[in-house]
């Protein structure tokens, strides 16, 4: 039997990389990512599933003097599985040249990366994501002298020492409303120094810098009064730079990813871009991170189908394979019907996000950016957690028990949910959007440009008739007073979602071959309740 291979066997994907990357970047990601799927579908695989069970994070708070050391141990495998990641550049190639090419990559390349990590090892994914935020955040706003002393650690790629990122944003009183923070910040006349505690830290001890908001002595209270810093987790010296771990949480799933209470007790602290803008700098890093949540999502969702199909082609049950009995089919049909586009749709997103990095775009675009990965975030994190649940039911109680990966994969999908927004937030992120942009009709006129230049599906009228439909309610929406418009807000980026990805549906269709064309069929039959009962079986059509 071949070793399995995460990324060889995802022609979607392939076909994604083909389109938006150009010849040499192709050539390149594919053979990176060949070598990169077949270590997350098996070492990397068999790490996360030790380190879910039996190694996860430990934190060592005090030395054999009773020195405070607050340092997280983590497992050899995990150590490896942290070489690997970031030495294929996963961040680094990003900002910095890629040898092989002569030119940086783009995040595109990297989220397809992440796509492939996150279907073993979802949680090591949010160290990432931290990583790919800070980042960001240094490139795009620091000065030239923090730039020098932490991008090339926080980008290394086995060039230099790591520095692993964080983003600490929440405090026990505040939760996702940043504005109520109260960590200080006090100049001692040379240096900003930390007080007070982070509630939920990602990545804390394993972070070499931690992006943190802060508010300086004076400053105005609410969102406009925080300042973004960096934050070392060490000083010159090597000793701990006025940091103590409290504690590690215990949490139900993405147990790779060492989550924490932290406590400042004078940290050090460098001042990033404006001290006025911390929250919108950090609030331009939350949308980055919001798609790497999206893409976790797609990854656990893929090896969740994955092994739902493995299973039902392996099983022998009233004397058949499970993949015979046409209410088999029809699960696997939809899943895989819904993983295709969704996949699409959210890469979609990410070639859009490309140019908004590099400043490409125009203010409607920026604000199509901001909607997009709002309703995707929503709908990939929900469907992480559907696809898991129909992976458990198709393996029966086998589903539910730890030796196989189904469990695991539940349990890290439902935090998806959660970071970097609820659907609460976000649907407060789309009422924002509407009443201060229009976001709405800027959906509507970008998605009919789209739907005309369909060609040859012959369920183009259908979408077209359901955008027409959602325009007609966007337009209500847009004319309600605000707390009604929060009321609404959640059922209608969910509208939008699969409106967006019915567009995405058709697009696919009319480039694609039979078996793609017959998966968009699917999904928009699925999707808007064509199928009348005792019609054909399409999904059936996909095992003949």
């Amino acid at each position: 039997m071949n070793p399995r291979n995460f990324y060889t066997t995802d022609t979607t994907l392939h076909e994604i990389l083909r389109n938006g990357l150009q010849p040499d970047m192709f050539s390149y990601a594919h053979k990176s990512l060949t070598n990169f799927g077949a270590v997350v579908a098996n070492e990397i695989d068999e790490r996360a599933r030790h380190t879910d069970r039996e190694g996860e994070p430990r934190l060592v708070k005090f030395d054999r003097y009773g020195e405070n050391v607050s340092e997280v141990w983590v497992n050899e495998g995990y150590k490896k599985t942290v070489k690997e990641t970031y030495e294929t550049g996963i961040v680094g190639y990003v900002h910095k040249e890629i040898p092989e090419v002569g030119r940086k990559g783009n995040y595109l390349y990297s989220f397809a990366q992440g796509y492939v990590l996150s279907q073993s090892e979802a949680g090591f994914y949010c160290p990432v994501t931290l990583t790919m935020a800070t980042a960001f955040l240094l490139e795009q706003y620091a000065n030239d002298e923090l730039k020098s002393r932490f991008l090339p650690h926080v980008t290394a790629t086995g060039d230099d020492d790591l520095f692993e990122g964080a983003t600490f944003l929440t405090e026990r009183q505040g939760g996702s409303d940043v504005g109520a923070n109260v960590v200080k910040a006090v100049s001692d006349g040379e240096h900003f120094k930390l007080f007070g505690e982070k509630y939920f830290a990602s990545n804390v001890g394993m972070a070499g810098v931690a992006m943190v908001l802060a508010r300086i002595e004076g400053a105005p209270e609410g969102s406009r009064g925080l300042t973004l810093f960096a934050v070392p987790w060490r000083r010159e010296d090597g000793s701990l730079n006025g940091v103590s771990i409290r504690r590690l949480k215990d949490k139900l799933g993405v147990r790779a990813v060492p989550s924490g209470e932290i406590e400042f007790e004078g940290a050090i602290a460098y001042v990033v871009g404006d001290k006025a803008n911390g929250l919108k700098y950090m609030m331009e890093a939350l949308n980055l991170s919001r798609i790497c949540n999206a893409v976790a999502s797609l990854g656990i969702m893929r090896r969740a189908l994955n092994e739902a199909s493995d299973y039902a082609h392996q099983r022998d049950a009233f004397g058949h394979k499970l993949i015979a009995f046409p209410m088999v089919q029809d699960t696997l049909g939809k899943l895989t019907a819904k993983m295709e586009v969704e996949l699409a749709t959210v890469f979609d997103l990410i070639t859009l996000y490309d140019r908004v990095a590099t400043k490409e775009v125009s203010e409607e675009e920026l604000i199509l950016n901001r909607l997009f990965i709002a309703i995707m975030k929503k709908e990939s994190a929900e469907q992480a957690i559907h696809f898991s649940h129909e992976a458990i039911e198709m393996h029966g109680g086998n589903g539910y028990i730890e030796d196989f990966v189904t469990p695991r994969l539940l349990r890290d999908a439902q935090v998806l949910t959660v970071w970097e927004g609820t659907a609460n937030i976000l649907g407060l992120e789309f009422v924002r959007l509407v009443r201060k942009f229009n976001a709405h009709t800027l959906f509507i006129s970008t998605m009919k440009l789209r739907i005309e230049k369909i060609s040859k599906s012959s369920l183009k009228p259908i979408v077209a008739k359901v955008l027409d439909e959602l325009q007609i309610d966007l337009n209500i929406f847009a004319s309600l007073e605000e707390d009604m418009q929060k009321f609404e807000a959640k059922a209608m980026t969910q509208r939008m979602a699969v409106v967006y990805e019915s567009v995405i549906a058709l697009e696919m269709a009319e480039v694609s071959g039979e078996h793609l064309a017959l998966l968009c069929d699917i999904y928009l039959e699925m999707t808007w309740g064509l199928r009348k009962i005792g019609e054909p079986m399409k999904t059936c059509q996909l095992f003949k």
